[in-house]
Order: structure tokens, then C-alpha cells, then sequence
């Protein structure tokens, strides 16, 4: 690291213009606290990122010369030297950020929007960041889902077709207005297709993308309002799964509360599903609140089963997803009682650098793999305002990213470590 040259830091004048800082170099944080990234984490901002600048909060940035963290309140915008604002960088599917921006609070700072924040900078005419390419699935290239002409006709055909299936105008709005990858899927007839039926839940998570509340953030897309019959949902599912290439159909979306809610429902559909056809993959992504119906599930023919958890303490589980009417102990169960059924399980680890790197929750980890055996972990950033998060998690430093994955590789190295779900032909 000695004679290594970091990106310089990148900011922000009012008017949303992105600026190299003349001498700051990019730092990054875990937790709370600030750290130069190690030269293995720094990787060329990749295709499909977004960058966002975030107001209320003051870029800090490494002085190599006077070797000190410093905040960067104004900067020399050519000849008016005026406020700039930090910027962060939003990286596609299959990247995990390893480290977040390094940002000071200013008084009154909004809650930053649902996304996932990390650190950016500029070096040799082009940008950086921070992270590890964690699954290389080439169906989740953002290049694939580029072609929004193409998509519209594909949407416009597919409701002509069939113009009352509300769950079908549900995917067509997500799709097109919310860019979903997953819903484009459905209108290309490929790969992975996502089959929301829950308009309810039974937590109240902190980083909900569907549903939150008045005094908060916006919701980045709206959650579904109905919950659609058997048939507007095997008219979804039964053509996927018949003629998609490497065919998935999962319930539990962004776009929808918890669907063991509806388990009756998808108890019917999955039995009705697999009557017609035993190709493709059927997926369930749930919270994990409702053993008992999971079983059914599975005894109804589902194929794997992915439990979305932020952390395997119970304190820090209540504090982010904040349950109602069931505890840590049914999400565990639910996985145990699983894989007891032969179902391929992972969990969606919503990683959080600083927080999901701690040696605590490492610790905690490695004893929820032993004990409910799990095959995958899919490694997701979670989408939240940083200090929103560490108020209600507590403060800390991690030990890195790139350092737990190698703990866990070295500790279970039948275990997959991904992004992604998994067709049943890629479960092994």
C-alpha cells in the first residue's frame, strides 16, 4: 500500500455536477468509523451502477500529505469556491460494497432514499469504487435488460393476450416504471420470474422498498394492493415455466408483504404447477415467520426456499425487521424444518459494512450455518440510509467485507456463497 495511488475523492457542486477533489483521495467507512480501502477492494465502477449525490452530508476525503481525514464543506468549483455534497456510488446485481461512503451529518440532513451507498472516486478518467464481484450469473448483466422499446412491445403483446390478469398489469407496471429485472424476465420469457401475491406483511422493516412510513423516506415502488386468484397466477407461472430457459418462479418480491400470509394460495398454485409440468425451478423468498406452512409448501412441491434475515441475534433481528406476532425462532425453525423436507435453503443476508462484518455477528453466522445446514447465502446490500441504520443497529467498525467472506469459505467450503437464486440444476 505504500506507493499506491487511491482515487481521488468526488464531489458534488449544488447544481448535482461531479467534480474530482484537487487533492483529497477517496476513504471509506465501516460502521462509523473512516478507513483508507485496501487496494484489493478497489474496483472500475461497473456497467449498470448508479451514482448518487447525498444531500446533508459533507464529503470526507484522505490528505496524504498532512495524513489526517478531512471534511470537505466547500471546494474551488473553477473560479467560485462554494458547498459541495458528498456523492456515493449504487452498484448492480451480483456486487457486494465492501466499504460506504465516508460523509459527515450536517444539521437537519434528510433521510437518504432506499438505496445502497458506497464509496466512489476518480482515478486515470474513470471512476472507482469499492466491492467484491460476489456471483457472476451472466442472466443478471445489466446489458440484458437495456432494450425498453423491445420491452414495451413485448408488455403490450402479452396484455392484449391476456388483458384481465391483474397480476400480469402488476409485472407490466414493474417492469416498466420500476425497471425490475426480475419483472422484465416475465416478458421475455427467460430465467427468473418474480410472482408477488402478498399485500400484507408481518414486519415492519426499517429498509422496506415497498412500504413505508409517512414520516420517512418514499417507498422506491409501490407495494401490490390485491391478492390475485389461482389462475392470474398460474397464467404467469405455467407458461414460464414450460418454455423459459433456465426457468424460476419465485414468490416474495419487493413488491409485496410476506407471502406465507398467503400460503393457501401458493399451496394451490404450486400443487396446480407441478400437475402440468415438473420443468423449472419454484422459489419461495419469505421471512421465515410460519414453519408450520412452509412445510406444506414444501410437501406441495416446492423446490428452495430463501429466509431474508439482517442478523442472526435476535436483538438486532428485532431492531431492523421489527416482527409481529412471531420471533427469530420461527425464522430458524422454518430453515431447519426445510431442509428436514430435502429443499435446497439459503438465506438473504442483507449486508450492511461495519455491521454484518462485526466479529459478533460473523460469530453468530457460522453458528446458524451449523445449525440449520444451510446450502447458499446470498449476499445482498441492504438498501438504507447508513446513519439510519447504525442509530438503530449501534455503533461499530467491522472487520471487512472481503475478510468474513474468507472466514466463512475456509469454515464451510461445501457452502455456496452468492447472489442470486439457484436453478435446481445449479443447487449441487
Amino acid at each position: 500500500m505504500v506507493n499506491f495511488e487511491y482515487p481521488r475523492l468526488v464531489v458534488s457542486d449544488p447544481n448535482g455536477t461531479l467534480f474530482d477533489h484537487s487533492f483529497l483521495r477517496l476513504l471509506g467507512r465501516s460502521g462509523d468509523q473512516f478507513l483508507l480501502p485496501h487496494p484489493s477492494e478497489l474496483v472500475l465502477l461497473p456497467k449498470g451502477s448508479q451514482l448518487f449525490t447525498l444531500p446533508g452530508r459533507v464529503p470526507v476525503g484522505w490528505d496524504e500529505e498532512k495524513k489526517s481525514f478531512i471534511s470537505s464543506e466547500k471546494f474551488q468549483f473553477g473560479k467560485v469556491e462554494t458547498e459541495c455534497t458528498a456523492v456515493a456510488a449504487f452498484l448492480p446485481p451480483g456486487y457486494i460494497r465492501s466499504l460506504l461512503p465516508a460523509t459527515q451529518l450536517k444539521r437537519k440532513a434528510p433521510t437518504l432514499p432506499l438505496w445502497a451507498y458506497s464509496a466512489v472516486g476518480w482515478k486515470d478518467g474513470e471512476f472507482w469504487t469499492t466491492g467484491l464481484f460476489l456471483d457472476p450469473d451472466p442472466h443478471w448483466n445489466p446489458k440484458y435488460f437495456e432494450n425498453d422499446a423491445f420491452l414495451k412491445r413485448k408488455v403490450e403483446a402479452s396484455l392484449k393476450r391476456d388483458p384481465e390478469n391483474r397480476l400480469l398489469r402488476q409485472l407490466s407496471r414493474c417492469a416498466l416504471e420500476y425497471h425490475c429485472f426480475a419483472a422484465k424476465n416475465v416478458f421475455f420469457r427467460r430465467w427468473e420470474c418474480p410472482l408477488p401475491t402478498s399485500p400484507s406483511c408481518n414486519a415492519d422493516c426499517l429498509g422496506c422498498i415497498s412500504l413505508q412510513p409517512s414520516e420517512c423516506c418514499p417507498a422506491p415502488q409501490e407495494r401490490i394492493d390485491f391478492v390475485p386468484t389461482v389462475d392470474e397466477v398460474l397464467g404467469v407461472a405455467l407458461p414460464h415455466l414450460e418454455k423459459a430457459e433456465d426457468a424460476i418462479v419465485s414468490f416474495g418480491q419487493g413488491c409485496e408483504g410476506e407471502p406465507l400470509i398467503q400460503w393457501r394460495l401458493l399451496e394451490n398454485v404450486i400443487v396446480k404447477l407441478r400437475e402440468k409440468t415438473s420443468r423449472g425451478t419454484i422459489n419461495l423468498n419469505t421471512n421465515g415467520s410460519f414453519p408450520k406452512r412452509l412445510e406444506k409448501l414444501c410437501d406441495a412441491g416446492l423446490d428452495s426456499v430463501r429466509v431474508t434475515l439482517n442478523s442472526p441475534h435476535l436483538k438486532f433481528y428485532k431492531r431492523y425487521h421489527q416482527p409481529r406476532g412471531y420471533t427469530l425462532t420461527e425464522v430458524v425453525s422454518s430453515l431447519i424444518r426445510a431442509k428436514e423436507k430435502r429443499i435446497y435453503t439459503s438465506i438473504n443476508l442483507l449486508v450492511f459494512p461495519g455491521f454484518t462484518d462485526r466479529e459478533g455477528e460473523v460469530e453468530g453466522l457460522i453458528d446458524l450455518i451449523r445449525k440449520t445446514n444451510l446450502d447458499l447465502i446470498q449476499m445482498r446490500n441492504l438498501n438504507i440510509d447508513p446513519d439510519l441504520y447504525l442509530k438503530a443497529m449501534g455503533r461499530g467498525e467491522g472487520m471487512g467485507i472481503s475478510k468474513m467472506v474468507d472466514i466463512l469459505k475456509k469454515e464451510f467450503p461445501c457452502l455456496q456463497l452468492g447472489y442470486f437464486n439457484r436453478t435446481r440444476e445449479k443447487f449441487r
